[in-house]
């Protein structure tokens, strides 16, 4: 693969995931979480997997497919209120949740992506979410540190990339992608649109292609919430494990 023609196919990115891995994925609700390649960690098989990411999905929509099959070992998120089969699992002792404030979980992914050791907060302090972390006093007040977040392979969807992986987003699908994009060691992009190098407007250019390892091209989304689907929250939903 030459560095400035990343374009790839799903056969060779399946063989990228593996057990026990970390991975990040953008999205918001299933809005901007890379649906092919959803489906390809799906095909690949692996389990125990870590995954970082804004939320947990609906479960046939986004990482909440993925969640649904009992294959992730723990979840880093803002919230898992729109798939029940998260919280099922939780509660269950099978799936591990620590949530995060939703800045809070971006800014901890984003000091992953540009190499800084984490942060001072007083958001959570004094409640659940403070998971035993360290707590720091300066002056006459106590902050909890945030340690920065970082994967083996982030999942990233873009409305256009250029063969070197110059990225470009489409309004709010935008949402956590850019910072899950500088987080991993392997970025993987699913793209809508993929043109040469030189053909995007340098000023609507998000993310650098320094930052990204392969792209796909996207066989196409279904991001319509839950009040426009019909009603399939159910396990048997799910697809076989």
């Amino acid at each position: 693969m030459s560095l400035f023609n990343k374009v790839t196919d799903y056969p060779t990115i399946k063989s990228l995931f593996f057990d026990g891995m970390t991975l990040l994925f953008g999205g918001f609700g299933g809005v901007g979480t890379p649906p092919g390649l959803i489906d390809c960690l799906i095909e690949s098989g692996v389990k125990v997997v870590k995954l970082i990411g804004n939320d947990a999905g609906f479960p046939w929509i986004g990482i909440g497919k993925f969640i649904c099959l009992e294959r992730a070992q723990s979840l880093i998120a803002s919230h898992i209120g729109s798939n029940p089969v998260a919280g099922e699992l939780m509660t269950q002792g099978k799936l591990n949740v620590e949530f995060s404030p939703q800045g809070i979980l971006v800014e901890r992914i984003r000091s992953g992506g540009v190499g800084l050791n984490g942060f001072l907060t007083e958001i959570g302090r004094g409640t659940k979410l403070e998971y035993d972390k360290p707590i720091i006093k300066i002056g006459d007040k106590e902050y909890m540190y945030e340690s920065p977040l970082t994967g083996d392979v982030s999942l990233v969807f873009a409305k256009k990339a250029d063969t070197f992986g110059n990225l470009v987003f489409d309004k709010t699908a935008r949402n956590t992608n850019p910072y899950v994009a500088m987080a991993s060691k392997i970025t993987i992009v699913e793209a809508e649109e993929i043109v040469p190098m030189g053909e995007l407007n340098p000023e609507e250019i998000i993310v650098p292609g320094i930052y990204v390892k392969h792209i796909v091209p996207s066989k196409g989304y279904n991001w319509k919430w839950i009040w426009e689907m019909p009603d399939k929250s159910s396990r048997s939903a799910q697809p076989a494990k």
